[in-house]
């Protein structure tokens, strides 16, 4: 066995004791209120489509064993990339495969990881996807068609498991296959554009989920932000009362679209929306950003810097990782004291710039352009950077496990390329950058008053 074998093999163990250990302290995993609801269409083969019907469908193939099978899968995927990836590189670089272990170690990430979310299930079929690739990539040697075949698979997966993954998965192929800018965006449209024309027939027809609303969210979430700021105009298709309402009830928030679909706040005003084709509704959006662009611009700008967590109080949550698992009627069982010590200590990271999307997205884009999105640390920016644009205009929520890919990518990218060796001007530019959000963010928390700290009282 030559060197390089030898400290392969030990990463892989690493990996895999790693993994073994995930599984022991953290099973069955901690289930949501996303999770409960999942589980319910897994055990009684009703599906809809609030969630995508992909994680449910798998979940039913074991649903009669809990929760244990889905947490396992998803540290499967964690730790097969960033074990591959950390072996590629380890007989070059041990150091960096190191520090690849160590991103699967992060509190609050891994905190992230062991909740059963849609999130979760994304952020492992990307990660096992790019190990995958990764492996051979690192050691300079061809890609096998198996597999690509393996990565294609998984990463339809997670197109398939989060509504908006595509946005981070189709750059990520474009830069992994395509040499030049224009070849590189052609790709990442066509794939975008036959992902989401094909999403509604794969998850209505394939899959069997019912239509439950969900795909009007964020054009009302959007009129709704619009009418608020704007002289009533009859064009959104809000009554004046319907707008008098939301307005005084302040069911506009840029946290989360949740209050307009509450039934206890603003949801009976926007019930007669249910049974009304998503395209008619999209079909009022456009013509409404086009005569109030500015209108459009501050509703959307509010909520990305909510969930990008710029200009925002201390302790904004849903940043935190879940230290319980939500209360359920099918025996969901949660973690012991080892991980419930875990993600307590996974809590009080939730404030810190690694939580911070806004951090990464700078960085993301620094290795970028430092990298011309060429290699693997080249596609895995380009990923964060695409999930994270798309949240201008598709993002009604304002969690952090929404940004857990393209953290833990940028992350990865980061430790591959080493980009503050690139260029001066980048390098300082994204510098000052960094600097001046880490103020504004620091001086947000350090003088606003502290939020609602619970879902409950953030829908008031």
């Amino acid at each position: 066995m030559t060197r390089a074998h030898s400290h392969r093999l030990r990463v892989i163990v690493a990996a895999l004791i790693l993994f073994a250990l995930g599984v022991a302290i953290f099973s069955p995993g901690f289930v949501q209120y996303d999770s409960v609801g999942q589980y319910a269409q897994a055990l009684t083969g009703k599906y809809d489509d609030w969630h995508p019907p992909i994680m449910a469908r798998l979940w039913s193939l074991f649903v009669h064993r809990g929760t244990a099978p889905m947490l396992a899968l998803q540290l499967a995927g964690w730790w097969l990339g960033l074990g591959a990836l950390a072996a590629a590189i380890v007989d070059r670089r041990p150091r960096a495969a190191l520090m690849v272990l160590a991103v699967g170690l992060m509190p609050p990430w891994l905190g992230w990881q062991v909740a059963i979310l849609k999130d979760a299930q994304m952020t492992a079929a990307m990660l096992a996807a790019t190990g995958i690739i990764g492996w051979w990539r690192l050691r300079g040697a061809p890609v096998p068609r198996g597999a690509w075949g393996a990565a294609a698979l998984l990463l339809v997966y997670a197109a398939l498991v989060r509504a908006n993954a595509i946005f981070a998965i189709a750059p990520f192929v474009a830069l992994l296959v395509a040499d030049r800018w224009p070849r590189r965006i052609a790709i990442t449209i066509a794939l975008t554009l036959v992902t989401l024309a094909a999403a509604p027939f794969v998850n209505h027809r394939l899959l069997g989920a019912a239509d439950s609303g969900v795909a009007r969210t964020q054009a009302l979430y959007d009129l709704a932000g619009i009418a608020v700021r704007v002289p009533y105009d009859p064009r959104l298709g809000l009554s004046p009362a319907e707008v008098v309402e939301i307005r005084a009830k302040h069911c506009v928030k840029p946290f989360f679209w949740d209050p307009l679909g509450e039934p206890a706040r603003c949801g009976t005003r926007l019930h007669r929306f249910e049974k009304t084709p998503p395209g008619q509704i999209y079909a009022r959006l456009a013509p409404a950003i086009l005569h109030h662009p500015l209108a459009y611009a501050e509703q959307r700008l509010a909520h990305v810097n909510s969930t990008w967590r710029l200009w925002v109080p201390p302790h904004w949550i849903n940043a935190a990782p879940p230290q319980g698992s939500e209360p359920n009627d099918y025996h969901l069982g949660q973690p012991g004291r080892t991980a419930l010590a875990w993600q307590k200590m996974a809590g009080s990271w939730a404030d810190m710039p690694i939580m911070w999307p806004i951090v990464w997205l700078v960085l993301a884009a620094e290795g970028l352009a430092v990298t011309r999105g060429n290699g693997l640390a080249g596609a895995l920016f380009g990923s964060a950077l695409g999930l994270e644009a798309s949240f201008l205009v598709i993002s009604v929520a304002s969690d952090v496990r929404y940004h857990l890919w393209p953290i833990v990518a940028c992350a990865l990218g980061l430790i591959l390329a080493k980009p503050w060796r690139g260029d001066r001007w980048i390098v300082r530019t994204t510098g000052v950058v960094l600097v001046v959000v880490l103020i504004v963010g620091g001086i947000a928390r350090a003088t606003m008053p502290l939020p609602p700290q619970s879902y409950e009282a953030m829908l008031i």
